[in-house]
């Protein structure tokens, strides 16, 4: 909802604000004075084009700034356009690009004017439309068919991963499940290969081995001699002098430690047995290792993870194929509960087309179309995510004429009261605040007066803003701003009340303010008598 609206130095607008009201608000004025510029403003501030010319003559850039709510957030906007130089784009302070703002701000307003390109000459806008029609059976057979088509895409998705080539598929099967097997095979542990490198390294070396533990047990044995003389030694002088107690413990423990170790070389000795075979299947093992190392990673542990990816892919190979026996007949049986699902949809959605086309039409009588055609064409296509349709709208300002796409045969004034006609026609939310700009173009009389009242029934839904030339329709709005222009040119802007609106209600219909009978007749409209 535009919640304010403020133009300076647009045009002949030196600096104008309107605060809309959430209901049905109306700007008049006389030709010429401005009125358009406000509609102008608004577009800049949704990301329309920006055009230097219509900079005015009271600074050197003409600005514009809109305040909108959508839910419990408020999202400030702004346009610069300078006399030379290119337009600047902001959003919540933030400079962006003008498609930025239309992207953010576009779907909140739509505005329809003469020279607007309508939403209702997008198939997309007009599939919204209709789908937001439908009755509880229609959103159901809707829901089945987004149902099915997800289930189509997930059984493509699935082909797509199998491929065209299953023979390619088959290969790489084998591949992995050799890999993977001759992984698992080796019984790797990681740090593995450190231990067998130690091993292979005392079985390669054991004579040598054997000869330097013989020699390390002869010198224990004359050491143990030695340390016994210096035990036996110490014992007796710590006898006669006690203060050398504590060496000859040392002397004792060194003893002991010889003979530790000449016990611990005997033991290593014992062990040295070779079984030729061993050392074989070490080594053999550790060249396993290395070539496994050469193909699947530097380390154990990277090879170990290559074999845990490569099971996987095993496992994931194995259920595609699986799937690729059954997978065609799954989707020859997807694509059509696709195309019943559509067709099902498609007489859905004429359903609702004709009963909304129906209901416009006869809004449009009462606004001075009385043998306007308006069909809503439900073209069969493709299907896709919604849908196997292409929706058009189709209209015809007269019942003798062949209907035609709306954007090519609908004039300005037609366009705007067909867009009302829809919106009362089927109470879609498409936009939070509509727009219109010269809807009233051509009509008058009882016409006028149903226009008003339509709008104003539109009103209790969304946020209408109406720019127009009829007191009809201007004394049913909740809020009515006033355009004018000084004796110098310069547009200013104000809300009427009162008296006030009073005047310009009777300035519309008499082109006097004061004319008694129009006040009168103003009195009539706004008040009933």
């Amino acid at each position: 909802m535009l919640q304010h609206l403020r133009v300076a130095n647009l045009g002949v607008v030196q600096d104008a604000s309107v605060d809309p009201s959430p209901g049905f608000t109306v700007v008049t004025g006389e030709t010429g004075a401005g009125k358009t510029l406000l509609l102008g403003g608004l577009r800049l501030v949704l990301g329309g084009t920006a055009d230097s010319t219509a900079v005015g003559p009271y600074g050197d850039e003409a600005r514009t700034d809109g305040l909108f709510r959508t839910g419990q957030a408020e999202i400030g906007t702004s346009r610069t356009i300078p006399r030379n130089g290119r337009s600047r784009a902001y959003l919540e302070g933030a400079i962006v690009s003008a498609a930025a703002l239309q992207e953010q701000l576009g779907q909140l307003v739509e505005i329809v004017g003469q020279h607007d390109q309508l939403q209702l000459t997008r198939p997309s806008h007009v599939l919204e439309m209709v789908d937001g029609a439908l009755d509880s059976d229609g959103r159901k057979t809707r829901e089945s068919y987004q149902a099915a088509w997800e289930k189509l895409q997930i059984a493509r998705d699935r082909q797509r991963q199998l491929g065209g080539d299953r023979i390619a598929l088959a290969r790489e099967l084998d591949l992995a499940r050799y890999q993977a097997n001759e992984i698992e095979t080796a019984r790797l542990t990681s740090g593995l290969d450190d231990v067998l490198e130690a091993s292979v390294s005392r079985l390669r070396n054991v004579e040598e081995i054997r000869e330097h533990l013989a020699e390390l047990m002869r010198l224990a044995e004359t050491m143990s001699e030695a340390s016994g003389e210096m035990v036996a030694r110490l014992r007796k002088a710590s006898g006669l002098d006690p203060s050398l107690a504590g060496l000859s413990a040392q002397a004792e423990g060194l003893a002991a430690a010889v003979a530790e170790v000449a016990s611990e070389a005997r033991v290593a000795t014992d062990h040295l047995d070779v079984d030729p075979g061993s050392l074989v299947e070490m080594e053999d093992r550790l060249t396993a290792i290395g070539e496994l190392k050469q193909k699947y990673g530097r380390t154990i542990d990277e090879v170990l993870d290559y074999g845990e990816t490569t099971a996987e892919r095993v496992a994931e190979i194995e259920s595609l194929l699986d799937d690729a026996d059954r997978i065609d007949t799954l989707i020859v049986d997807s694509v059509g509960e696709v195309e019943a699902r559509g067709a099902a949809l498609r007489d859905a959605r004429a359903t609702a087309g004709r009963k909304i086309a129906e209901h416009a039409e006869s809004h449009l009588g009462d606004l001075g179309l009385d043998s306007a055609q308006v069909v809503v064409s439900v073209i069969p296509t493709e299907p896709g995510s919604s849908g196997s349709d292409r929706m058009e709208l189709l209209f015809a300002s007269d019942s003798r004429l062949e209907p035609g796409p709306v954007g090519s045969v609908a004039s300005g004034g037609e366009l705007s009261r067909l867009v009302l006609a829809l919106r009362l026609a089927t109470g879609s939310q498409t936009s939070a605040t509509s727009v219109f700009d010269e809807i009233d173009t051509g009509i008058g009389g009882a016409t006028a007066l149903a226009m008003g009242a339509k709008l104003a029934e539109l009103a209790r839904s969304r946020q209408v803003l109406c720019v127009t030339h009829l007191p009809q329709v201007a004394a049913r709005a909740d809020t009515h701003y006033l355009v004018e222009r000084d004796g110098a040119g310069v547009a200013s802007v104000r809300l009427v009340e009162g008296e006030d609106r009073l005047a310009e209600i009777s300035r519309m219909m008499a082109g006097q303010p004061e004319s008694v009978a129009g006040k009168k007749a103003a009195e009539e409209l706004l008040w009933g008598g």
